[in-house]
């Protein structure tokens, strides 16, 4: 019998298992049984030549007869024509465009199984670009009757391939497999199994493969979820519980310290959001374990605010707090906001400072070497209470005296290894705050952050002004796009400021400015912040006073470009994304951006938070060449439609793909959760959850269990589960 540890080279040869190998990285039984189809075709029994009905999906057995390669005459390139016949004397036309290669195996005389959409042209009945699969000549009887059974079945399976190893050849090793397979023990608990109607593994995994009905498919699948999802939700709830449970320093709350005075000192009330989202995280704080807990909230929703008092509260307690982020602009952004915000508290030792207070550093890449020789002092001699820095806070030979809270600003920008670096700074493991102003799909949070408790700030402090949203089609409506030029004009002549945003900066290759292309078809380069700066300054926005900003000007130039445009020296300031993330100008109110299709839906959802964050209504106009109905066009509707960051996070995640939500990439095609789909299986998820507390809560590390501990293990083996724990 076949195990899942069995060498493929047992079971379907040397030849066959190095081509698995080398081309789908499938090694074992057990690596080509988990290996599911990605979906399956329906083609229906197949058909007799003479009974074709135009329009009508066919699968064809039938014969190679002839065939003729020839020039197109509208357009350059070649068709290549196929005449097959099943001996009926019926004939039909195979039509190929551009395809002659396919001359060399479609050759006269080769019976196969042809399957597509019947179409007529003049007078003839003609199949274009059909999906074949052409039978062994030296096949038996009954293996030719299998491949039938296989291509041409109620339910077919289409399996991810290469080049090298179709579709059909796997399906042929996964026929073979099954033969002798012997299911694994199965390691779901019986009672779980039970309450939630799972099918066993075995049948599970033979009718994903072969699937005897529609229904039965669905139970498989359903089944081979619940696997997946369980198998992360007890990953995260076994570590929640540890670090529960793990020792850590109590940051309690004071009477009358640093926070206090803050507090009174405030020109605004906290929103209600705030307040509530501040006791948590005091609560949090003040317990002997360190808190790991996510921030949600909109754009302008007053984060910063929230983690600042959580500093204070830290530096009450005798302890030190960092705050992280991506970019230099971004971290020195924050220490000015966060030094205004202060005052005399954030100056301790100084002429003007509160005896009571602290004192705030910043440490970034650009710092001279006195000035950074002084900043690693204050950190290591404790005297700076709360550092702002970039990742130049993780090098060697940046030290704390006591470390107790890090804050790490726009999460999905930083690598885990680089978050845990800093952690990895204290003594004692540290409260830990995420905050993202991209707000997270509930299941996304579930899986990924199952390990954090999660906050959210939704309400908008008083004083914020509403966002309009609109989309510029500069192809079909070329007046919008003057009109646009225009509307900035008009808010500098009210005294307001104005954002022009490209998604590349020119001039040679890019950098991590540039977002990731649409999988659209070619079309002109991005337009480039350097090629734009002289239109603005000599065309459409002539005799107004213009800054540029990007990610490759040295750090003192960006930083006197946003000194300048803050003090409202500047009109209007072209940038790339760089400006995506924390940057906070009351005055400016209206925010172009070209080529608005080439971002992603929560990069345009952060983009326009820049603007309306003072008393004046903001406007984001999205410029776009996409046409009517394109999927580019439709992500542009839908960011004009709603300023709702929770809606738009599932549009943006439906589009990118849900990715490797168990490993370092978080979008893209690979996902290790071959069939879990996080939009679609969000009831499944929940359920999951549910059964994997109560599981771990009587069984924290599943020994009564073992089998279940080892299929964990498999799906989310050490390196996903660091990964997670990390994160």
């Amino acid at each position: 019998m076949t195990t899942t540890d069995t060498p493929l080279t047992k079971v379907l040869g040397a030849k066959t298992a190095k081509a698995l190998e080398q081309h789908l990285d499938l090694h074992t039984a057990g690596d080509l049984i988990y290996h599911f189809p990605r979906r399956y075709d329906e083609r229906g029994e197949h058909t007799d030549l003479r009974s074709l009905q135009v329009d009508e999906q066919v699968t064809i057995l039938a014969q190679v007869q002839g065939i003729n390669v020839k020039p197109m005459r509208a357009r350059r390139g070649n068709m290549l024509e196929v005449t097959i016949g099943d001996g009926s004397g019926a004939t039909l036309t195979c039509t190929f465009f551009n395809q002659a290669w396919r001359e060399r195996e479609l050759r006269r005389g080769v019976w196969g199984l042809f399957a597509g959409k019947v179409t007529e042209f003049r007078g003839k009945r003609q199949l274009n670009g059909p999906a074949y699969q052409l039978l062994s000549a030296d096949a038996t009887q009954d293996d030719a009757a299998a491949e039938i059974e296989e291509f041409a079945g109620a339910l077919i399976p289409v399996y991810p391939a290469a080049q090298a190893v179709p579709t059909w050849v796997i399906a042929k090793c996964v026929r073979t497999l099954l033969d002798t397979f012997e299911p694994p023990a199965d390691p779901m608990p019986g009672a779980v199994r039970a309450k939630r109607n799972l099918v066993g593994i075995g049948t599970a995994l033979r009718e994903v493969h072969r699937p005897s009905s529609k229904e039965e498919l669905h139970k498989a699948r359903y089944r081979l979820k619940w696997d997946e999802a369980f198998a992360v939700q007890l990953t995260l709830v076994q570590r929640r519980a540890r670090a529960a449970a793990a020792p850590g320093t109590a940051r309690p709350r004071t009477e009358a310290g640093l926070l206090a005075k803050f507090d009174a000192g405030l020109p605004y009330e906290l929103t209600e959001g705030q307040r509530a989202v501040g006791e948590e995280i005091a609560a949090d704080l003040a317990r002997p374990h360190p808190m790991h807990r996510l921030l949600q909230g909109e754009v302008g929703s007053g984060k910063t605010l929230v983690s600042v008092r959580a500093m204070l509260q830290v530096v009450d307690a005798g302890g030190q707090a960092a705050l992280l982020a991506p970019t230099e602009v971004l971290a020195t952004q924050h220490f000015r906001g966060i030094s205004a915000q202060l005052g005399a508290l954030g100056r301790a030792g100084e002429l003007d400072g509160d005896p009571v207070g602290t004192q705030l550093t910043l440490v970034t890449g650009s710092l001279g070497a006195a000035a950074r020789r002084a900043a690693l002092g204050k950190l290591a001699d404790g005297s700076a209470g709360i550092v702002v820095g970039t990742h130049a806070l993780l090098y060697e030979g940046v030290d704390f005296r006591d470390l107790g809270l890090v804050v790490v600003d726009e999460q999905h920008r930083f690598g885990v290894e680089q978050r845990d670096a800093l952690r990895a700074k204290a003594a004692r493991p540290p409260h830990v705050l995420v905050m993202t102003a991209t707000p997270i799909p509930r299941t996304v949070a579930m899986t990924v952050y199952g390990d954090l408790e999660t906050s959210v700030l939704s309400q908008l402090p008083r004083g914020r002004s509403p966002i309009a949203s609109h989309v510029v089609p500069a192809l079909e409506k070329p007046a919008y796009l003057d009109r646009a030029w225009t509307r900035i004009r008009e808010e500098v002549r009210a005294g307001h400021q104005a954002y022009v945003v490209c998604p590349r900066i020119g001039d040679g290759p890019e950098d991590e400015d540039t977002p990731p292309p649409d999988d659209e078809p070619a079309r002109r380069p991005p337009l480039a912040v350097t090629e734009v700066l002289p239109l603005l300054e000599n065309e459409y926005l002539k005799g107004l006073r213009i800054g540029m900003l990007h990610g490759k000007l040295p750090a003192d130039e960006k930083d006197a470009v946003m000194r300048r445009f803050a003090a409202g020296d500047l009109d209007v300031l072209i940038a790339t994304t760089v400006i995506e993330v924390g940057v906070d100008v009351p005055n400016s109110t209206v925010m172009l951006i070209l080529d608005a299709d080439r971002f992603g839906v929560s990069q345009l959802h952060q983009l326009r938070g820049r603007v309306g964050r003072g008393s004046a209504p903001g406007i984001c106009l999205l410029h776009t060449e996409s046409v009517e109905g394109s999927a580019a066009r439709e992500r542009l509707d839908a960011v004009a439609s709603t300023t709702d960051g929770f809606k738009l996070s599932e549009i943006d995640l439906e589009q990118r793909r849900e990715g490797d939500v168990l490993g370092a990439s978080q979008s893209g095609k690979h996902s290790h959760l071959r069939l879990l789909s996080l939009l679609r299986d969000e009831k499944l998820i929940k359920e999951a959850r549910t059964e994997a507390s109560e599981l771990i809560g009587d069984d924290p590390d599943l020994t009564r269990h073992p089998a279940l501990a080892a299929s964990v293990a498999a799906l989310v083996d050490e390196e996903r589960a660091e990964y997670l724990e990390k994160g």
